[in-house]
């Protein structure tokens, strides 16, 4: 940043990556609370095509554990969340793609309000959409089941500590 850097708000960008074919659901919301989460939630539902499951990867933060949104999750069974645990946001493949938008489109963005950043960042997504690709894991599977026995050994040895 340079020393005259104003920040002009914050957005939270709400983002699900289709693994097979690389598409993007999102949209930009004022807050991260539960009321967004089941706000995006019902997005994702209505985007999805009828009768296919929906699997959700994402974090352990408290806004998706929410007893509003279990409560809504147990009313849609056809949407089955999984949570990345602490500290392994890299198994979640959209925050690859969040790299790539930081990188591409915000970093070095000149953004005058926050609808100029949310417009960037949906005009970003929307040109993605237009030709989307899957990510390819080039880490093979060994490699990265020893990264998480070893996160959750330190994990375990820093609770006990």
């Amino acid at each position: 940043m340079t020393y005259d850097y104003k920040r002009n708000g914050t957005s939270s960008l709400f983002s699900a990556f289709e693994v097979a074919t690389g598409k993007v659901i999102a949209t930009c919301l004022e807050k991260h609370r539960h009321l967004e989460w089941l706000k995006f939630l019902k997005l994702i539902e209505k985007s999805v095509e009828p009768g296919k499951n929906i699997h959700i990867i994402c974090d352990n933060c408290a806004t998706h554990k929410h007893a509003r949104v279990k409560e809504w999750l147990a009313k849609n069974p056809r949407i089955h969340v999984h949570f990345t645990p602490t500290s392994a946001s890299w198994l979640n493949m959209v925050e690859r793609f969040f790299r790539d938008i930081t990188e591409r489109c915000i970093r070095r963005g000149v953004f005058h309000s926050v609808a100029d950043l949310e417009e960037a960042i949906l005009e970003y997504i929307e040109i993605h959409n237009e030709n989307p690709k899957p990510f390819i894991w080039t880490a093979k599977a060994s490699d990265i089941l020893e990264k998480v026995k070893r996160a959750k050994s330190s994990l375990l040895n820093s609770q006990s500590a």
